[in-house]
């Protein structure tokens, strides 16, 4: 994986993101084996974060894609339970899964049992980009 963002909502082989250099997948992992199928090379493990950043909106996931270059996935540094939840009703809708509707209607307990996949390169460059933008606007206000 390159690039985007994807959930998994089965079991994965072993082995997962050898070679995953950018995007971010988050892996349904109710029994907690996931660690050990997982190549740790060059990703982090993480938790799903459901804390609520509470800023003007800026980076927030949407429901519709935004564009054909931008599918509405918002800052992938932030927002995870959003972003998350959001992929799944996306799922649903166009799917009808009944796995998807199922995590859903448990929501509390669902987002728990979730692990962010995040390759450390492509976070460093993401926080990165981050600073540029923020210094740029910190001068653009001057």
């Amino acid at each position: 994986m390159t690039g985007g963002v994807v959930a998994v909502l089965g079991k994965t082989g072993r082995n997962f993101a050898a070679g995953m250099s950018g995007g971010v997948a988050y892996v349904y992992d109710p029994e907690g084996q996931f660690a050990r199928l997982c190549n740790p090379a060059q990703v982090d493990l993480l938790p799903v974060s459901t804390e609520r950043d509470e800023e003007d909106g800026a980076g927030r996931p949407q429901q519709r894609t935004v564009s054909a270059s931008d599918s509405g996935m918002g800052d992938m540094l932030r927002h995870d339970a959003e972003r998350l939840r959001i992929l799944l009703e996306r799922h649903h809708l166009h799917t009808g899964s009944k796995r998807a509707r199922a995590l859903l209607d448990d929501w509390q307990t669902t987002v728990s049992q979730f692990v962010k996949v995040m390759p450390r390169d492509y976070a460093k460059a993401l926080k990165q980009l981050e600073a540029e933008r923020l210094e740029a606007a910190s001068v653009a206000a001057e």
